[in-house]
């Protein structure tokens, strides 16, 4: 219904151009919100006092004007110019209540679009280090990083799924070293143990399995222990294998999948990370100091120049950043997202600053980037902080453990990613009204139950004489309701256009909500056949909407509490 009322809105300015009120080269986006107050209408815009300043009128003489111009339709019933010069519109009944039919026929599909017009996109997410299992941080960017894909599908686009493996560096050599200590029966705290080495009990883990010659399959890798505690590269290569395949098992676990796993070290064995650098040394803006090799970043909005090559030898983290994006652009993606921590950001500007030095055609603000804030999990309102198997942090599987997929899904993707979040782990778990997800699914298992009760009372639904009867739902909580399941739509485009799951996450709470109180309030199943019928398809499309909501969240939508 908003897409309809923005198409007349859309014709209305055309016809203003026409007249010269509106100047021609205007082109103003339209914007049309829903009022909380339905005393104030159901949909509002501020179209007058976006364009009056170029037609050099007041927006309150204006708004009569674009009311006057609106084509005549069904949709409308009246419409009131407000405060400055808002336009608040009253929707007919009938075109209020057309959502229910759209939802029941749309059913899976209802909310998703087209807008992204089959286009490619790449979303980078979790690229967690193989060091470990992974932690509620990585939770969040997969949690996030998921559900932004879903919701990119939902709009339309052609989604790619990406991890990148930092299979190279310092941190990895930790890791080798730490369970090499191991094979050695050197354990944590005693002489020779690695400054920098890695305490969890899962390092042990490998190097037993190392040890005693296990196989590994991981993704693209096959690898097999070669039982000698001296081959350091042999253990390196053993370690990451292991815990990538821990780390895919956690991610399936959590409902996450991935189309390309992409190694840091391929960047340098296919010399990818040379071509770069020189590349960059080519563009002229890279010089030699103090034995570094160094980027004009400055040039590109910068703060300071940047190392790129050490003077003992050795690139800095971002230049193989560099080289991975040049080769996300080369296979095709013009539009790429990358989802990662907060801790990522001073990268942001180096990564872009190098692919704008390249001049190859990589546009300003390539890539975009979404980042995420830390987590804090608490039990009984103290922090936890540390997992056994981990040794310093809490780890993904650890929650998925204690609360499920459902929840911990929901909960890492219930927030803005630039918000710090507090998991509550007893919240998480608790079966109340207080645990957004469980009131949400309850809200779904209800929409089921009543469908069963129909059943066992011995009454049939006809949707067509539902959908017939819509006129019928004129209380306060079935226009609520319409009303929100009126946003849905918009909600998703929203969502999407923004990288914003936790907007999905907080409308199905607020649909939710509605619908708990319409149904503690008004008997769905009551004598009236008419109204009854009309009361079940308001309450199968609100299901339906709880529904497809969930999916894109990943979350499951039972039919039983």
């Amino acid at each position: 219904m908003k897409q309809a009322l923005l198409e007349l809105l859309s014709q209305a300015v055309q016809q203003l151009q026409a007249k010269t009120v509106i100047p021609a080269d205007t082109t103003p986006a339209i914007q049309l919100e829903t009022t909380r107050d339905p005393a104030h209408g159901d949909l509002a815009t501020n179209l007058a006092m976006a364009v009056a300043k170029r037609a050099g009128i007041s927006p309150r003489d204006l708004a009569p004007q674009i009311i006057a111009a609106i084509p005549a339709n069904t949709i409308i019933s009246k419409a009131e110019i407000a405060g400055p010069g808002f336009i608040n519109f009253f929707l007919a009944k009938a075109a209020a209540t057309a959502v229910i039919g759209d939802v029941l026929q749309g059913g899976a599909r209802f909310g998703c679009n087209s807008d992204g017009a089959g286009n490619k996109v790449q979303v980078e997410f979790v690229s967690a280090n193989p060091t470990g299992p992974l932690h509620v941080g990585h939770g969040r960017g997969a949690a996030l990083g998921d559900c932004i894909c879903r919701l990119l599908q939902a709009n339309g686009w052609t989604v790619t799924r990406e991890f990148y493996y930092n299979d190279a560096g310092g941190q990895i050599s930790n890791l080798a070293l730490s369970v090499q200590a191991h094979c050695k029966g050197i354990l944590p705290g005693q002489p020779h143990w690695p400054e920098d080495g890695y305490r969890g009990e899962y390092i042990a883990d490998v190097a037993v399995a190392y040890m005693a010659g296990n196989a590994i399959v991981a993704e693209d890798q096959h690898v097999v222990g070669a039982s000698d505690p001296q081959d350091l590269d042999a253990i390196r290569h053993f370690s990451v294998a292991y815990l990538r395949r821990e780390q895919d098992h956690d991610l399936r676990a959590f409902g996450v999948e991935f189309d390309v796993y992409f190694l840091e070290s391929g960047l340098y064995t296919s010399g990818k990370v040379e071509q770069t650098v020189e590349a960059l040394v080519g563009s002229g803006y890279c010089y030699e100091q103090e034995g570094a090799l160094w980027l004009r970043s400055t040039e590109f909005g910068d703060d300071k120049d940047r190392v790129m090559r050490k003077t003992e030898g050795g690139y800095t983290y971002f230049v193989p950043d560099i080289a991975y994006h040049v080769d996300k652009w080369q296979r095709g993606f013009k539009r790429v997202i990358n989802e990662q921590g907060a801790d990522h950001h001073s990268t942001i500007t180096r990564v872009r600053a190098g692919l704008q030095a390249l001049n190859i055609g990589i546009p300003k603000g390539w890539p975009e980037y979404v980042l995420h804030q830390m987590v804090t999990v608490t039990r009984g309102g103290e922090e936890v902080k540390i997992s056994k198997r981990a040794g310093s942090y809490v780890t993904l599987r650890d929650l998925i453990d204690e609360v499920g997929q459902d929840a911990t899904r929901y909960f890492l993707a219930a927030r803005a990613p630039n918000s710090q979040l507090t998991f509550d782990i007893d919240l998480a778990r608790s079966r109340s009204n207080d645990n957004p997800v469980y009131y949400i699914q309850y809200a779904h298992a209800r929409v089921c139950s009543v469908m069963q009760k129909l059943e066992q009372q011995g009454f049939s639904y006809n949707q067509q004489h539902g959908l017939d009867k819509l006129g019928m739902l004129d209380n306060d909580n079935e226009k609520a309701l319409v009303k929100r399941l009126g946003d849905y739509a918009d909600i998703v485009r929203k969502a999407c256009s923004g990288s914003e799951p936790h907007l999905v996450a907080n409308y199905l709470k607020d649909l939710a909500g509605e619908f708990h109180g319409f149904y503690n309030n008004h008997k769905v199943i009551c004598e009236d056949p008419s109204l009854r019928a009309a009361r079940l398809s308001l309450s199968l499309a609100v299901g339906q909407v709880i529904r497809n909501g969930l999916a894109l969240l990943g979350v499951s939508a039972p039919e039983h509490m």
